[in-house]
C-alpha cells in the first residue's frame, strides 16, 4: 500500500480523581461511581509507524512489570480499533513505560487511549471509531482518550467534560510507595456505605482510600507526608491507589517536596493540563 501515514508519535497522560464517590452497585455488577478526572502533561509515552501486522515493544522504567503481560491493553485497542474501522493495515508500536503499572494513575487505560488516538492518525480514519471502542476496553479508557477535565459517572465512562481553568498549568506531585494495588481488591473491600454525592471536587473525597490503606498501609504514609509539605494546597489518593498527589501553590514549592521525597518512593513532579 503506497501513501501510508508517517510515524506517530502520542503521550498517554497521568490520570488522576480529585474525587471519587462510590455510590452502589449498576445492574451490570460494576460500581456506580461520581469523580472528576483531571490529568498530567507528563505520562507514557507511546510511538507508531506503519507496517503489516500489529506489534508492540515495551520500554521504559516500568517495562519489566509487564513482561508476562501477553495482552497488553494497547495491543487489544488496536485490534479493536483495527476491526471497528474495517483497517487492513498494522503498526508497529512501541510503550515507553514511565509510569508505574497497577497505580491509580491510567496506567492501561491511558496507554489504551493514547493507541486509539494514535491510530486514528496513522490509519486516517474517523474518531468516532476510537470513541465507539473505548468503553468497551475499561471504564476509565473513554475518560483517557479525553484527556481532559470531566465529570465521570455510571462506572466512570459516562462523561460530561468541565472546565477547570484554575487548575490549567497547577503544579502537581505524584507519589507511590511501589506497591502495585488490584484496583479489583480495593472496590471488594469498599464497606457498601453511600456517603453522599459528589459537589464540588474540593469537598469531595475518595471512597476507596480507606480499603485501600487496608491493603496497603503506606498509602497512609505518603498521604501524611504530602500533606506534611509546605505549599501543599490538597492532598488526596488517586483512584484506587496506590499512587497520591499533592496540588502545590508554587513550582519551587513542589519542586522543594520532591527533592525531599524518600528514595524508596516513586515520584513524579509534573502539572495539570
Amino acid at each position: 500500500m503506497t501513501d501510508r501515514a508517517p510515524a506517530a508519535s502520542e503521550i498517554a497522560p497521568a490520570k488522576l480523581n480529585l474525587a471519587l464517590h462510590v455510590r452502589g452497585k449498576l445492574p451490570d455488577g460494576r460500581h456506580a461511581i461520581e469523580t472528576i478526572f483531571a490529568f498530567c502533561v507528563d505520562g507514557d509515552r507511546l510511538t507508531g509507524e506503519p507496517a503489516n501486522e500489529i506489534s508492540l515493544e515495551v520500554t521504559g522504567p516500568f517495562a519489566f512489570e509487564l513482561v508476562d503481560e501477553t495482552d497488553n491493553l494497547v495491543t487489544r485497542a488496536a485490534r479493536a480499533l483495527a476491526k471497528a474501522a474495517v483497517v487492513s493495515e498494522g503498526a508497529a508500536l512501541k510503550l515507553e513505560k514511565r509510569l508505574p503499572v497497577a497505580s491509580g494513575i491510567g496506567g492501561g487505560s491511558a496507554d489504551a487511549a493514547a493507541a486509539l488516538r494514535l491510530l486514528t492518525s496513522l490509519w486516517r480514519i474517523d474518531p468516532k471509531h476510537a470513541q465507539d471502542v473505548a468503553p468497551m476496553l475499561g471504564s476509565d479508557v473513554p475518560a483517557c482518550l479525553l484527556s481532559f477535565p470531566a465529570l465521570g459517572e455510571g462506572a466512570g465512562d459516562e462523561l460530561t467534560p468541565i472546565a477547570l481553568p484554575q487548575l490549567s498549568g497547577a503544579p502537581v506531585l505524584l507519589i507511590n510507595p511501589r506497591v502495585p494495588l488490584s484496583t479489583a481488591e480495593v472496590f471488594a473491600r469498599w464497606d457498601g456505605e453511600d456517603r453522599g454525592a459528589l459537589g464540588d471536587w474540593r469537598d469531595g473525597r475518595n471512597d476507596l482510600e480507606a480499603p485501600a490503606i487496608a491493603l496497603v498501609p503506606q498509602i497512609g504514609a505518603v498521604l501524611a507526608w504530602l500533606s506534611a509539605q509546605a505549599g501543599a494546597t490538597f492532598v488526596r489518593m488517586s483512584g484506587s491507589g496506590a499512587t497520591c498527589f499533592a496540588l502545590f501553590e508554587s513550582e519551587e514549592a513542589r519542586d522543594s517536596a520532591a527533592d525531599a521525597v524518600p528514595r524508596e518512593w516513586w515520584r513524579l513532579a509534573t502539572f495539570l493540563r
